[in-house]
């Protein structure tokens, strides 16, 4: 008996076809070709062998030789199409060799059967996750010919170059392009057609024309076609008779119309019938990728507008609802839960990217992989939509808090190895921050403050945003989380040290949190706390951000030296360390070009200052911060004026050593007579400032 290696078999078979490609009788090619394309349908196996044995220019010289027969050529594109089905590497073989070219010219053929073998080798290729979408670009006149193709083919040419268009449009331009040449007026009628796999391309394609873009969402939501516009076909297309992933995606088409300005909150298509929708998708009878999907449109929809934010958290139990995606599991085709636990397998998964000697099937790890991912998703969906929903009411933040385990999920996301999730958590919890019960409570139960720390001190740019800014409404004087960074070692925790390093950062965001939050922690603090935060923040680059460009920044500069500039110990110390530096920078803001806010508290600083016991001596002895003082008294702002005479009533006060000589000086100056003036005010504010003020001369009129 003689022994016959079937691996050998197999590799002398493929070499035999293979060599039959380059033989130049046409029918021995075409047979070859079939051979091959049969070989590789379904497996990426035979996929990887074929390119690895050097097919490919061969293949494309099929194609392209005017010589071939349309058949021949047609088998040629139809087999690139299926090598381009297979793995990443292998489309970038595929890419690499010069495919896109290749099928390009074919799109020209007045074959249909190999126009369209290109078409659909292209739309594969360009429909996969980091395709190089630029292809459709480069020549202006692709997209018009795409266009063109859709208009007068088939069914199946027009889902083709849908999916290539909702693909390839990724930016404000891409948008442009495609509105201006005539992509609106295409996919209208596809809307209608009937044919789902034609109108679910054309929906997404609308999506993305439509996101973030007002000139385009405006057009479309007044094109029409035989009588309908758009939005109404839309609501047409979220009928409950329709498939889930149809409603889905039309609710998103007049969510991003809705945010783009063409459609108003008040619209009842967004309000009974884009919002409902979306909600409904996200019930637990849904495919999980569209619950996920529908959660984050309602995000969307739900984040600027206080009253669909109302409608939506009381609309089909919405809230347990969301709430379930974060308890995900994923169910076999039974519906019963899979039996590998969450621990097992994130631990499965650690170890065969730790350890490549552990032997695990593939499509258990695939099956483990995707469970993770799509739990993950699930998350950063529920998250979001309790972000949107919590942003301005205090009956909705207490009943998403008062969900399940929430604050439990919350921060156990904040150690999820996906920064995505760790970033919808922190936006969940920095709106639930905005409450002032739940700061003292729920808050205050979990102490967050500590996780929260924790995950601030390794956070990427775009989360180290949102935590910080969560982090400052944990200072507020009201939280006791402030109490917490108060009575332990400031050191030890690291918050002044993280929020010093914020202000040095170039992102005017993160200055601006880490200036507010500080304000918000030297708000009626300790000595302690107020050097603490002088010593690491620098005298010399507290007052560089007194001049920094962004207004909000500089606003909340003043904030944080109005609020270290408070009770009388603390003005007096730190205006004899500082004393020079502070009121340079005062008189170059009253001097400046700033708004009526920031001059404001330039002069409530001052108003600080003369509270001090030695401290208002900086004032009294500068004769151009005390005419200021005047000439802002008689502004035409009453805000500016109420501030100044505050000031001045500071300096005037006669219970305090001194004042004799203050007010003697003051009258000099002429403020005893414009306060006289100022009492004809019709503000009330300012009524009672002048009074007082003026009570503090002796026998003063009109006291």
């Amino acid at each position: 008996m003689v022994n016959v290696d079937p691996y050998m078999d197999v590799e002398n078979s493929q070499q035999e076809y293979i060599d039959r490609l380059y033989c130049p009788d046409p029918h021995t090619c075409l047979d070859a070709v079939r051979h091959l394309k049969n070989s590789v349908i379904g497996s990426n196996k035979q996929k990887g062998i074929v390119i690895d044995m050097g097919v490919l220019p061969r293949l494309f010289q099929l194609l392209m030789d005017k010589n071939s027969s349309p058949e021949l050529m047609t088998e040629a594109a139809v087999t690139l199409g299926s090598l381009a089905l297979g793995t990443d590497k292998h489309v970038e073989a595929l890419l690499g060799a010069g495919l896109i070219n290749v099928v390009l010219r074919g799109l020209a053929s007045p074959h249909p059967k190999l126009m369209e073998a290109c078409l659909r080798c292209l739309r594969t290729v360009l429909s996969r996750k980091d395709a190089p979408i630029e292809v459709l670009y480069d020549d202006p006149s692709l997209i018009p010919h795409l266009i063109r193709m859709a208009q007068n083919n088939s069914s199946s040419v027009q889902e083709c170059v849908m999916t290539m268009l909702y693909s390839g449009c990724q930016t404000s331009e891409h948008q442009e392009i495609l509105c201006e040449n005539g992509a609106l007026e295409l996919l209208t009628p596809l809307l209608c057609c009937n044919i789902y796999r034609v109108q679910i391309p054309s929906l997404r394609c609308l999506a993305q024309m439509c996101y973030q873009n007002e000139k385009v969402s405006d057009l479309a939501v007044s094109a029409n076609y035989l009588g309908k516009t758009i939005p109404d076909i839309l609501v047409s297309l979220m009928s409950r008779d329709r498939n889930p992933e149809m409603q889905l995606i039309s609710a998103k088409c007049m969510t991003y119309m809705f945010r783009a300005g063409a459609l108003s909150s008040e619209d009842s298509r967004i309000v009974y019938k884009a919002l409902p929708t979306l909600v409904r998708m996200c019930q637990k009878d849904i495919p999980p990728a569209d619950r996920v999907e529908a959660a984050e449109t309602l995000a969307y929809l739900a984040e600027v507008d206080t009253e669909l934010q109302r409608i939506a958290s009381i609309s089909d139990h919405l809230i347990p609802t969301l709430s379930e995606l974060l308890k995900y599991r994923a169910t076999n085709e039974t519906g019963e839960d899979i039996s590998y636990g969450e621990v097992s397998k994130r631990d499965t998964i650690l170890r065969v990217i730790n350890d490549t000697s552990v032997c695990v099937r593939k499509d258990v790890f695939d099956m483990v992989v995707e469970e993770v991912k799509m739990a993950q998703e699930m998350k950063q969906a529920a998250f979001k939509a309790f972000s949107s929903l919590a942003a301005n009411d205090e009956d909705i933040r207490r009943k998403i808090i008062d969900t399940d385990a929430l604050m439990d999920s919350i921060v156990g996301a904040f150690t999820d190895p996906n920064p995505k999730v760790r970033l919808s958590a922190v936006r969940c919890l920095h709106s639930l921050s905005r409450s002032v019960q739940q700061l003292r409570t729920t808050f205050q139960d979990h102490a967050v403050w500590r996780p929260l720390m924790k995950l601030i001190q390794n956070a990427n740019d775009d989360i180290l945003t949102v935590a910080s800014s969560t982090l400052c409404n944990l200072l507020l004087e009201f939280s006791p989380s402030k109490e917490w960074f108060s009575t332990q070692p400031i050191l030890e925790c690291g918050a002044v040290d993280l929020l010093c390093q914020l202000t040095h950062r170039e992102d005017p965001s993160l200055r601006l949190n880490g200036v507010w939050a500080l304000m918000n922690m030297a708000f009626q603090a300790d000595h302690k706390i107020k050097a603490q935060i002088l010593t690491t923040l620098g005298s010399d680059h507290l007052f560089s951000l007194l001049s920094d460009p962004d207004v909000d920044v500089l606003m909340k500069t003043l904030g944080l030296l109005r609020n270290l500039l408070s009770t009388k110990p603390h003005i007096d110390h730190i205006m004899g360390l500082h004393g020079k530096q502070v009121m340079q920078s005062i008189v170059l803001i009253l001097e400046g070009d700033h708004c009526i806010e920031v001059k404001e508290q330039a002069l409530c600083i001052l108003a600080n200052i003369a509270d001090g016991d030695f401290a208002k001596n900086f004032i009294m002895s500068n004769e151009d911060v005390l005419k200021k003082l005047t000439i802002y008294m008689l502004h035409s702002n009453v805000k500016l004026q109420i501030a100044a005479t505050f000031c001045v009533s500071n300096l005037l006060w006669k219970e305090e050593d001194g004042s004799m000589e203050r007010q003697l000086k003051l009258k000099e100056l002429g403020v005893q007579q414009i306060l006289q003036q100022l009492l004809n005010t019709t503000d009330t504010t300012l009524f009672d400032r002048v009074k007082t003020a003026l009570h503090q001369f002796p026998s003063a009129p009109g006291t």
